[in-house]
């Protein structure tokens, strides 16, 4: 691995990525968002001319055609950082710790979501799917979760899908894996993340169900046919819940430009009673 500090910047790189021109990178995220050079030359208002001449080292870009490229492009962050060291410039974006000072604002919004969340289970998550946070609904949902995978850092789709995690009490889980596996695939496309793409064929290996359930519990909810639920068994019964993904919408930071809360609400009546029930006995 490569590693640049200096004036608060922190960018980690491969030694591929760090090696390649910028031209070059430029053309691998332009191909991996399946453009033409003709289509990113319109998005970005340039000609095609010079687009090709910024690709194949021709021409040298800006640091400004660079951010601006990027951004038609929807290059994460952290990998813009990377695109500006290879063309010679100093990132342009900051990663701090979730704890540092200047998240201060950013970390109480989280605070607030999660437990405004509640009764119903909300956890906070990194780029990489690790447990960041999670308000108290969510603890009861992991009994006979094997403490290895409660170890931190926890990863939530190792947690979710792993035969000795949830998975065992996943009533849909080819739904439930598949859903989970084609979000996964599509962050990988979209990040080029190695450790990403690592933790795909981990789960790729897990066991997988035929799929035999999958028509019959979608049906038995109001929610199976416009969003996928999450099924799970529980000591209250068979638990169903529908999830959101928010993330902040205008991060500078890369630390918060990676995080996300995912939260869940009740799919059914049941559930949410079981919610209720559950967050008043704790208030008692």
């Amino acid at each position: 691995m490569g590693r640049r500090r200096g004036s608060g910047y922190h960018c980690v790189m491969t030694m591929s990525s760090a090696s390649k021109p910028v031209g070059f990178l430029i053309r691998e995220w332009r191909k991996r968002r399946r453009l033409s050079q003709l289509d990113l030359a319109l998005d970005a208002e340039i000609s095609t001319r010079h687009l090709s001449y910024v690709e194949t080292g021709r021409a040298v870009p800006s640091r400004q055609m660079i951010l601006h490229l990027a951004e038609q492009l929807e290059v994460p962050l952290r990998e813009r950082n990377t695109l500006l060291l290879a063309a010679g410039y100093a990132p342009a974006f900051r990663e701090r710790p979730l704890d540092d000072s200047e998240l201060a604002a950013a970390r109480h919004a989280v605070e607030l979501v999660l437990a405004a969340h509640s009764p119903c289970p909300a956890l906070a998550i990194d780029r990489h799917w690790t447990l960041i946070a999670s308000n108290c609904a969510v603890a009861p949902l992991l009994a006979g979760v094997a403490p290895a995978l409660l170890s931190p850092p926890v990863n939530v789709l190792r947690l979710s899908l792993h035969p000795d995690g949830l998975s065992s009490r996943i009533v849909n889980l080819a739904q439930w894996r598949s859903h989970l596996m084609t979000r996964l695939r599509r962050q990988v496309d979209l990040t080029n993340d190695p450790q990403l793409a690592d933790l795909l064929s981990e789960l790729r290996d897990y066991p997988a169900p035929d799929g035999a359930e999958l028509e019959i519990s979608s049906k038995k909810l109001v929610f199976g046919r416009i969003a996928i639920p999450l099924q799970l068994m529980t000591d209250a019964g068979t638990l169903a819940f529908i999830s959101t993904t928010t993330v902040f919408g205008t991060p500078v930071d890369i630390t918060l430009s990676e995080l996300a809360l995912e939260t869940f609400f009740p799919a059914d009546a049941l559930t949410e009673a079981a919610l209720r029930r559950a967050a008043a006995g704790k208030a008692g």
